[in-house]
């Protein structure tokens, strides 16, 4: 079969790989669609601990495809069913397993990071995911290239988890990317009453009013905490979300949220400068609550496939562009260029 393997820093080659054979407790998965996001993009960059010198990789976590064949003790799985996955596999008795929080596991395995990923005609199943549950049925109405973004939207959903969104609440979200357009449409979902995106591009917060923001603020050229404050009657956002990796709006954020907010730092910041300095009074004498967030658990992913499922979320403009897996350094490039929404790769295309 045809993969992108991933060598090393800045090294990613399109090879001739051979195609998983299952194991008795495993399957083999079609790919229909990857999604290329910023973990695949700094592992590209600047490479992954799971990763060690001189081993490689197959990238790509964020998937949908069918399965082909299944191990002779598989009972869960058929050939023919369409499914996502759910990337990250827990070890199974620590406390944030039991816990459910699998994606917290200090002894993780994942797709496309410790294990072979999606960016190849065909993916590998363990018997750890099957059995974890990680494996979701996908009706076959619903389109591969959508599908496989229940990844990023269930990562969207442990955020917004996480600072309690509740009907009436003005809802903040700096940056305009995929994720942050995520945001927008789940908050609406959980009754927000406003959003309100800060963006610095005019064409992203053109698609996140597409997407239902209510409150444009581009920071180039708007006071952003006037303009926050105008908008929810001088009181602040009751939470805010940095959808983005911006040190300075993680800074800013304590004096965009109302008392009482909620912020979560959704964004990662880079390896080399990952410390911001804030007023930690304002935490103090707002009774803030400050948060951060990464990936998902199985219940979280299940939850947000079916929220794909039932059409409550639309993610077919968010899903583009589209390219074959010959096309992967196109991807990668048009991905960090921050000019495209989420690019995915089609490896059966």
């Amino acid at each position: 079969m045809q993969a992108a393997v991933y060598h090393g820093i800045e090294d990613i080659r399109i090879e001739t790989v051979p195609t998983p054979e299952p194991g008795p407790d495993e399957a083999v998965m079609r790919v229909g669609a990857a999604g290329i996001c910023g973990t695949d993009l700094r592992i590209y960059g600047n490479g992954h601990h799971r990763i060690p010198e001189g081993e490689t990789r197959i990238l790509g976590h964020e998937l949908a495809g069918e399965i082909v064949a299944v191990g002779a003790n598989v009972t869960a799985l058929k050939p023919g069913m369409r499914v996502g996955i759910a990337p990250n596999m827990g070890c199974g008795h620590c406390p944030q397993c039991v816990a459910g929080w699998t994606n917290l596991c200090a002894d993780y395995t994942a797709f496309g990071i410790s294990l072979n990923g999606a960016f190849a005609e065909y993916m590998l199943i363990t018997q750890e995911a099957i059995e974890q549950g990680n494996i979701v049925p996908i009706p076959a109405d619903v389109p591969m290239h959508v599908a496989a973004l229940a990844e990023p939207l269930s990562c969207v959903m442990n955020g917004q988890d996480a600072v309690n969104i509740r009907p009436g609440d003005s809802v903040m979200v700096v940056g305009a990317g995929p994720i942050g357009l995520m945001h927008v449409q789940l908050a609406r979902l959980s009754g927000a009453r406003q959003v309100i995106m800060s963006e610095l591009s005019d064409t992203r917060l053109e698609e996140a009013a597409a997407q239902g923001a209510d409150v444009l603020i581009n920071p180039a050229r708007d006071d952003v905490k006037a303009r926050v404050l105008e908008a929810t009657d001088g009181e602040g956002a009751n939470v805010v979300i940095i959808a983005a990796p911006a040190a300075r709006a993680q800074e800013e954020a304590l004096d965009w949220v109302s008392r009482q907010g909620r912020i979560n730092l959704f964004g990662g910041l880079p390896k080399d400068r990952p410390t911001i300095q804030f007023n930690s009074n304002l935490v103090h004498y707002k009774q803030l609550m400050v948060t951060g967030t990464t990936g998902s658990n199985v219940r979280q992913y299940r939850a947000s496939m079916g929220l794909i499922v039932a059409g409550r979320i639309k993610l077919d403009e968010i899903a583009r562009p589209r390219l074959p897996l010959d096309q992967i350094h196109e991807g990668i490039a048009r991905s960090k260029s921050g000019k495209d929404m989420r690019v995915l790769i089609e490896p059966s295309a």
